[in-house]
């Protein structure tokens, strides 16, 4: 069997390395003393860029009491906790960012009731075990509670930012990184369904709703991560950018979506997509992943939401070559420093669409895509416990992925982190 993460991409091998590692010096002390000649046990804790995808499969529905589908799981498991069970392994294998769902639509369908205490259960549950989240999205004209449009525009815009407020004041102990807007470029002309946001655009202005999404966030959250999210690639974003910073609105990530439902984009694309948006110098954020594993949509659908198929089935074929292209579209990705995170949306075949996009089937088994990027994940991007013995001044050096990690001498550990590529010197003091 070829081993995919080792052969597709290779290319991208020296700039990952360059951009995504340190040589490391430690040097390892104990009351002041620096440990010389000593045996210690070096482990990476977690990667410094943000792997993701989505957590919605964890989520009971809004029609359910409760917030977790994965929750008290006993010795006694049905075939749907054991199930979920082998997702949330799986889930944890491969990612250590998190977004969950704010489409206003489905959070308050009925005016002044929002689904506020299942999205708190949510969070909390992934807060709790380490996983940074990301709230998605705060403003867009899609997914729009109906009865926006009973309200004058200026009641729309009074709406949506109490509702901002309110979601991020409310989540901040869990939550700071938000997509504040998302596809902006097309909200003042979108024509497929009447919506109080399309229409709130379209009197405001492109620049003056995402003011409206980004200031109001900050005041709720001076310390939030915000991003202005959008599809579209074209220099019509490009342009909606240029204006936004114009203007003095502080962004804090670009976030570009890549659903290749009709096809992996390739390097080439890819990298043009990075050049041109990476010269505003912001970090950038591949927010919304997808490469098929089955058939492709035709390409003469603009919109994904056109292709409304229920038997979209995977195929070992289309495994085999999801396998590859996810593989060298992350080595792409990693191989550019403006990157910070990317977003695979979503693990399972069971969610958007109804697209074989999944890296793991319908019934959570794991494609070849799954068991490909655990090899890149937590093997050839990772240092697994490594036995090293510290020189005359107590230092030991070594070549690492940026990320956090743990020196273990003597039964006792410390922790230290790698932040900046190139060469990193950490002193780390282990406890008496």
């Amino acid at each position: 069997m070829v081993d995919v993460a080792a052969s597709a991409g290779r290319w991208a091998e020296e700039p990952i390395r360059k951009n995504r590692t340190a040589d490391a010096t430690v040097t390892i002390t104990r009351g002041g003393v620096p440990l010389a000649n000593r045996p210690v046990t070096v482990a990476q804790k977690s990667h410094a860029f943000l792997f993701g995808s989505t957590g919605f499969q964890f989520l009971r529905s809004g029609t359910e009491s409760g917030g977790l589908r994965l929750t008290n799981i006993s010795a006694d498991r049905t075939d749907e906790q054991a199930k979920l069970a082998r997702l949330e392994e799986e889930w944890f294998t491969l990612f250590n960012f998190v977004t969950l769902p704010f489409y206003w639509g489905n959070f308050e369908p009925v005016r002044g009731k929002p689904d506020t205490q299942r999205l708190l259960a949510g969070a909390q549950w992934f807060h709790d075990r380490g996983i940074p989240i990301k709230g998605h999205p705060l403003l867009w004209h899609t997914v729009q509670p109906d009865w926006l449009l009973d309200l004058t525009t200026d009641q729309v815009y009074e709406e949506e930012r109490k509702r901002i407020l309110r979601e991020v004041g409310g989540f901040k102990h869990l939550i700071h990184t938000w997509d504040a807007i998302n596809e902006a470029v097309i909200m003042p002309v979108f024509d497929r369904k009447e919506n109080g946001i399309t229409r709130l655009c379209r009197a405001k202005g492109r620049i003056a709703t995402i003011k409206l999404a980004f200031e109001t966030a900050r005041e709720a959250d001076p310390s939030a991560f915000l991003l202005l999210n959008d599809f579209d690639m074209s220099t019509a974003f490009e342009c909606l950018i240029e204006g936004v910073l114009a203007a003095g609105i502080k962004v804090d990530a670009l976030g570009l979506q890549s659903h290749m439902h009709q096809g992996y984009w390739g390097e080439e694309k890819t990298l043009d997509v990075l050049e041109r948006f990476s010269r505003y110098g912001l970090p950038i954020h591949f927010t919304e992943s997808t490469i098929m594993s089955g058939h492709l949509m035709p390409p003469e659908y603009i919109d994904l939401n056109d292709y409304q198929v229920t038997d979209w089935p995977t195929t070992e074929v289309g495994e085999a070559r999801q396998a590859e292209e996810i593989v060298r579209h992350y080595k792409t990705l990693l191989s550019h420093p403006a990157v910070k995170a990317m977003t695979y949306w979503d693990i399972a075949d069971d969610g958007w669409l109804h697209a074989p996009s999944g890296l793991v089937r319908a019934d959570y088994t794991p494609k070849p895509s799954f068991e490909a990027m655990a090899s890149l994940i937590k093997g050839s991007w990772w240092l697994a416990p490594t036995e090293m013995v510290t020189d005359d001044a107590g230092r030991i050096r070594f070549n690492g992925w940026l990320g956090e990690y743990e020196v273990t001498a003597d039964g006792a550990s410390a922790g230290f982190g790698l932040r900046e590529a190139g060469k990193a010197a950490e002193e780390v003091a282990i406890p008496r």
